[in-house]
């Protein structure tokens, strides 16, 4: 029997003096995209309990500046290196033998983000899909974990994951997709990283979905700057605010707070194989 509460009795604690008490991960974040200072951004999401950061690559032209902020604040902050859908266009041999180098540092965690984006389409469904196994093939070579988009495009994901069954695993970041995609992801040993989007008011199939979810495969982000979840909504988003999403899974999944911090906080160590607790 789910012990969790109906949704229409979820509520979102503005303040809650907990969540400092322990260790939460904010999984997917752009630190060099926030508004302000990113080392300010950084002491203020550690002042919440947010210990340990991921960073994430999506463009060539990024890649050392992300590089270079997680080798600033490591152990505190990892970071991943990878081209974004959106930017498929600009896969080529150089960025490839760039990102194949640059992974081998301890500060790279894992390849991301890569994936699929059919909503923009702001490259070409052929350039997507061949930066995406590309990728997919580095991180197998390197036996590295991934961080996958996807948007629209949930077939072609799964089936090009398939290709990849047993060589790479990871996670399917700022889940807002259907069960299918979740329990196919789930199948091919992919878990499920959460963010804001799940505390929106209308967001009622996702919650049903996130419900669903095995405790030992879900993850929290922020995507920040993107994103921010209730109660700050329509605001630029900050690492600091994923305790509000990670409060809110905890009321889905029924749990405590300590619970799921201690479960993430396992999930991300048998994940990513470079992760310092």
């Amino acid at each position: 029997m789910n012990s969790a509460l109906p949704i229409k009795q979820y509520t979102i604690r503005k303040n809650c003096t907990r969540f400092n008490q322990m260790k939460w991960i904010d999984t997917h974040t752009h630190f060099g995209m926030l508004e302000g200072s990113p080392e300010e951004a950084l002491e203020l999401a550690k002042s919440q309990g947010v210990y340990r950061f991921i960073n994430i690559g999506t463009t060539p032209d990024d890649h050392g500046p992300v590089l270079q902020f997680a080798q600033k604040n490591y152990p505190s902050v990892f970071c991943t290196l990878g081209i974004h859908p959106h930017d498929a266009k600009l896969y080529n041999d150089a960025v490839e033998a760039s990102i194949r180098v640059n992974s081998l540092q301890k500060e790279v965690i894992a390849i991301g983000e890569i994936g699929l984006d059919y909503y923009y389409m702001n490259s070409s469904l052929e350039e997507q899909k061949f930066a995406f196994e590309k990728q997919l093939q580095i991180a197998a070579d390197l036996n590295l974990p991934v961080e996958i988009h996807t948007r629209d495009a949930e077939k072609d994901t799964i089936d090009i994951l398939k290709k990849f069954k047993g060589s790479v695993k990871g996670l399917l970041h700022c889940f807002t997709g259907t069960q299918w995609l979740a329990d196919e992801a789930l199948k091919l040993g992919f878990n499920i990283s959460i963010s804001g989007v799940v505390t929106f008011k209308k967001a009622t199939e996702l919650q049903e979905v996130v419900r669903s979810l095995p405790l030992d495969r879900i993850h929290v982000e922020t995507d920040a700057p993107f994103l921010a979840p209730m109660p700050h909504r329509g605001k630029k988003n900050t690492p600091a605010y994923v305790i509000h999403t990670a409060d809110f899974v905890a009321q889905l999944k029924g749990i405590s707070l300590e619970v799921l911090s201690d479960q993430i906080l396992e999930n991300t160590k048998k994940l990513f194989p470079k992760f310092i607790p």
